[in-house]
């Protein structure tokens, strides 16, 4: 389904509605290439202040908060855009066909448009820091609540849920990513500095095997910003692999996680990768095996297969 405001004026009728002009003076929007140029001017010079001083370990937590700001502009100017909307509905339904009427209905379209116009550019603006956000720290940007959907963005996050609305529905929506799933999970373990680079080199390898055998690959995840999950989300991010996050359902209690394992085996995916993690980690790779779902199991110390683990130590 899409989403869009002109596809939305298709629907209602209005495709061939002529739009006044701009006011003079109005400026256009900056070009893609001038936002990109900016974000990356911007953070090389805040975050190169940092390099070999004591602010470089603390200053991940000020990058997050420099993707946030383009994230809450756009989400801003999208409830701009429904306000919008929501205007152009009800000026139809009382439209008395007057030239004041009409003047009204194509003042509504143009705030709509820049509202749009606006979203767009905030959001390709976030993208771009949050491609520097992934180079700079190995993980994927993604906000406290809700998702991050960009046009165009193929590795974007998309909500488990809305996902699986979508799919009830039949219908998707252009940021719905279509391809053949594949389950990732693991839990927070404590990885020795020593050994963190040998894990999540191991880690990239197991992904980069699996997208091997499945081409059109869709990571799902938890999205855990504090779990395992944060190194494959990074890793998707920065191959461009579509991504669906299941998050826990605070109202369903202890029972949050078991219902998130089963939202991600109704995908049907070809693998699950499972790494270290609790009991319903173990319970999600003993349905996945009950389903004949193949399981790429990495629950051995850091994350090697426990069979190999085993042989080391007899």
């Amino acid at each position: 389904m899409n989403t869009s405001l002109a596809a939305q004026l298709i629907a209602l009728g209005l495709d061939g509605l002529s739009v006044k002009d701009p006011e003079p003076g109005s400026l256009d929007m900056p070009s893609t290439d001038a936002m990109h140029h900016c974000v990356r001017a911007a953070w090389d010079e805040i975050f190169g202040l940092f390099v070999d001083t004591p602010l470089e370990r603390p200053a991940e937590d000020l990058a997050w908060g420099f993707v946030n700001i383009f994230h809450k502009a756009a989400e801003k100017q999208e409830r701009r855009l429904d306000d919008a909307t929501d205007q152009i509905r009800l000026l139809i339904v009382d439209s008395d066909s007057s030239e004041i009427g009409s003047s009204n209905l194509e003042d509504a379209i143009d705030k709509a448009r820049t509202a749009e116009e606006a979203m767009h550019a905030f959001e390709t603006m976030r993208e771009q820091a949050a491609m520097l956000y992934n180079a700079e720290t190995t993980h994927s940007w993604r906000p406290y609540s809700g998702g991050r959907n960009a046009p165009g963005v193929t590795s974007a996050m998309v909500e488990g849920r809305a996902y699986l609305k979508a799919r009830a529905d039949t219908k998707r929506a252009q940021a719905l990513p279509a391809g053949t799933p594949v389950v990732f999970s693991g839990g927070r373990i404590t990885i020795p500095e020593a050994d963190a680079r040998t894990f999540a080199d191991d880690l990239f390898r197991t992904l980069d095997r699996v997208r091997d055998r499945v081409g059109d690959m869709v990571l799902v995840h938890g999205g855990d910003s504090k779990g395992i999950d944060r190194f494959a989300a990074g890793w998707a991010e920065r191959h461009k692999i579509p991504q669906v996050v299941f998050g826990l359902d605070p109202k369903l209690g202890k029972r949050a996680g078991f219902r998130r394992n089963e939202q991600m085996l109704s995908l049907n995916p070809r693998y699950v990768i499972a790494y270290p993690g609790n009991g319903v980690l173990e319970r999600l790779v003993i349905d996945a095996k009950q389903r004949r779902i193949s399981v790429v199991d990495r629950r051995g110390p850091l994350g090697t297969p426990p069979t190999a683990s085993a042989q080391q130590a007899a």
